[in-house]
């Protein structure tokens, strides 16, 4: 087999395969095989029928027509193997000669990884905010872990922001009922803002039994994004009473003896939070700060194809209804030429942000190693809530264990962009991103990497 490469972009190739009949032996022995166990020939036992005989019932185009089928999915990966490029996507094939007991030659374009000039790591210079830890941090988390342990107590007093209502909903859409928004005892916070639109508004200043008409849009049903008119009734009003800050307390709340270590614990417990917060920042800027300094070219049937399954499953919500979908954007602000740009512009730079992490992914030699996949399964177990074993076997059967590999090791190559850059606050001290980004050692990740790959042939 010959083949070769021609750039049509720097996104994208054409390979040109030519491929002698004497090669195509192996697939016309697989082909006649496989025809044996399904044409019944007689005198002949199941399998056995002659190659001619068989030939002669289906006729030779229908097994060139199989044999070339086969055939060229293994040629094609060849080739690609041959000329050493990494295809994006699946290939347009195109076959321009076909010469029975000849040759066989046909073209493959397809999108392919851009060859991407990579700086030096170690120049990057990445600065973010210094984190500032103060009291009314710390009381925050205290007065919510107060609220924890507050007890209800009922009041006859007008409903005031904070309390805790029962409630009855009735609504109605040009004067029908709406009866998925009609309820009973409903418990809520007011100001919690968990429900409707406009009900913490219109339930302060009520007394218990008192009810009130406002105007809403409903956000789910059969009247979505439809005005309708809720009328809500309060039931009961009760306040939360809050246990006094004292060691009785810290005692109740937590494992310490005195309320001057539970708060030094909430002190610690604030500042891993904003070290959290800190080292997303670190990751983000570190991905800006990169992407500002390498050209990405974009594939673009990559692109297209990512950006219509975006809108495909955007309007598939609203049965494809196109006008219901830029209503929908109407009401939030938006519109639908506003929504594509952002939509394209999003993707684009997902894509870019792709393609550059597997670039210095290659460059540094970057493995997943078996405790990074197995973190993965464990993080993903807990969202689906479903065992990791159940959740691999889900991700083989559905071919998407090859993207969660991917998606971890984007994650390892941004961990080492970070290290290998250098990071200040703005107060100007270098921070440590050891917790948040350190590497096991490249010994340790290639056998990981072994462990992984005999895990999952087994």
């Amino acid at each position: 087999m010959k083949s070769t490469v021609e750039n049509l972009s720097p996104t994208r190739v054409r390979l040109t395969v030519e491929v002698p009949f004497e090669e195509l032996k192996g697939d016309f022995d697989r082909a006649f095989k496989q025809l044996a166990q399904q044409v019944r020939l007689p005198g002949f036992r199941p399998g056995k029928a002659p190659a001619k005989l068989l030939e002669a019932r289906v006729g030779r185009a229908a097994i060139l027509e199989q044999v070339v089928n086969d055939a060229l999915p293994n040629r094609y990966s060849e080739a690609v193997a041959a000329n050493e490029i990494k295809p994006l996507g699946q290939p347009d094939i195109d076959i321009t000669k076909l010469e029975d007991g000849e040759e066989l030659h046909f073209t493959a374009e397809v999108d392919v990884r851009p060859e991407i000039d990579l700086p030096d790591l170690s120049t990057l210079n990445i600065s973010v905010d210094a984190i500032e830890i103060d009291d009314a941090d710390v009381e925050k988390e205290l007065d919510s872990l107060r609220a924890r342990f507050g007890t209800l107590t009922g009041v006859d007093r007008p409903v005031a922001d904070g309390d805790f209502v029962s409630i009855d909903l009735t609504a109605t859409v040009d004067g029908e009922d709406v009866p998925e928004a009609t309820t009973e005892g409903l418990s809520h916070e007011v100001g919690s803002g968990q429900l409707i639109d406009g009900l913490d508004e219109a339930l302060i200043g009520l007394n218990a039994g008192e009810s009130k008409t406002f105007t809403t849009k409903l956000a789910a049903g059969e009247y979505a994004g439809k005005d309708a008119d809720v009328t809500v009734t309060v039931g009961s009003v009760k306040e939360r009473e809050l246990p006094e800050v004292d060691d009785e307390f810290a005692q109740l709340a937590s494992e310490f003896d005195t309320i001057d270590e539970l708060k030094s614990n909430l002190r610690e417990q604030v500042e891993r939070f904003k070290r959290i917060q800190q080292a997303e920042k670190i990751r983000d800027t570190a991905l800006e700060t990169l992407l500002e300094q390498v050209e990405v070219p974009l594939p673009e049937k990559i692109l297209e194809d990512h950006i219509g399954e975006i809108v495909h499953n955007a309007v598939h919500e609203l049965d494809h209804d196109e006008d219901a979908f830029a209503e929908q954007l109407k009401e939030q602000g938006s519109s639908r030429e506003e929504w594509d740009a952002e939509t394209r512009s999003n993707a684009e730079k997902a894509l870019r942000t792709q393609l550059l992490m597997d670039a210095v992914a290659d460059d540094l030699g970057i493995q997943v190693g078996q405790q990074d996949l197995m973190e993965r399964l464990a993080l993903m177990s807990r969202q689906y809530g479903i065992e990791p074993q159940q959740l691999l076997g889900i991700l083989q059967q559905n071919n998407q264990l090859p993207q969660v590999f991917a998606d971890v090791r984007r994650g390892l190559t941004v961990a080492a962009v970070v290290e290998a850059a250098t990071v200040t606050d703005s107060d100007g001290n270098v921070v440590d991103t050891s917790e948040f980004f350190g590497n096991a050692s490249p010994e340790t990740a290639a056998e990981d990497a072994a462990a992984v790959e005999e895990a999952l042939s087994d």
